[in-house]
């Protein structure tokens, strides 16, 4: 059966993680769509300024209680550089997310995949949860060593835009060793409507993800837009 026969009941489609990079003041309708669909999100990322910025941003800290307050997670977004940006800087974010915006997550992004770089995500996971990380997701971009699926909750094991997500062949078999619930795929530029936004669905179920994100945005900044779902919430 093809992903284009089989397109799953709303209620079985996968979770939604959400990253939107955009601002509260710049998008408040957005971030209200955002809240109110909080029964369908697995978590949000929270990226003020491709990492928490330089000082305390009080629309961010509004949005991220609120979203608390609906029982959905907030990761705080820190980019790990593929295993070169310095540990005490990681850690660093890690605890700005922490203590201005209460963070109760991490969102590691751009993930080395290798086998040679276990030990130092290793060492950033445990720096994680000792900033108070309870969901912590692991963005390769692409199926890492096996070992990664023990350091984190959540993998991303795709990001990319929507041809080449239909195109992506079937994940490797060790993947069906573990929960649907512990990998995620983020796909963008999917064609806009209902059709294509539930395909996207259904090819993440397919292919073992039980968390995933479509999202129309495209270009350089494709996380300024929401889930099909979500930009059509009343």
């Amino acid at each position: 059966m093809t992903p284009e026969t089989y397109l799953p009941d709303k209620k079985k489609d996968p979770m939604l993680l959400v990253p939107l990079y955009e601002h509260p003041a710049e998008r408040p309708e957005a971030w209200e769509r955002l809240i109110r669909g909080a029964d369908r999100l697995h978590s949000v990322v929270l990226n003020p300024g491709s990492g928490p910025g330089a000082a305390r941003d009080e629309r961010f800290a509004s949005v991220a209680e609120r979203l608390r307050e609906a029982g959905v997670p907030v990761l705080g977004y820190v980019d790990t550089d593929y295993g070169r940006r310095p540990h005490a800087a990681v850690v660093q974010d890690l605890l700005r997310h922490r203590d201005w915006y209460a963070a109760d997550g991490a969102f590691l992004d751009q993930a080395a995949a290798d086998p040679e770089l276990l030990p130092h995500y290793g060492r950033l996971t445990v720096a994680a949860r000792a900033a108070g990380a309870r969901t912590l997701v692991l963005n390769h971009g692409a199926h890492p060593h096996p070992g990664y699926v023990e350091l984190a909750d959540l993998l991303v094991t795709f990001e990319g835009p929507w041809d080449a997500y239909r195109a992506a062949g079937a994940p490797p078999p060790w993947t069906a060793d573990h929960p649907a619930q512990r990998f995620c795929h983020l796909v963008y530029g999917v064609p806009p409507g209902e059709i294509a936004a539930r395909l996207a669905g259904a090819l993440a179920a397919q292919r073992g993800a039980g968390v995933h994100c479509a999202v129309p945005g495209n270009g350089p900044h494709p996380w300024g837009t929401l889930p099909y779902a979500l930009e059509t919430a009343g």
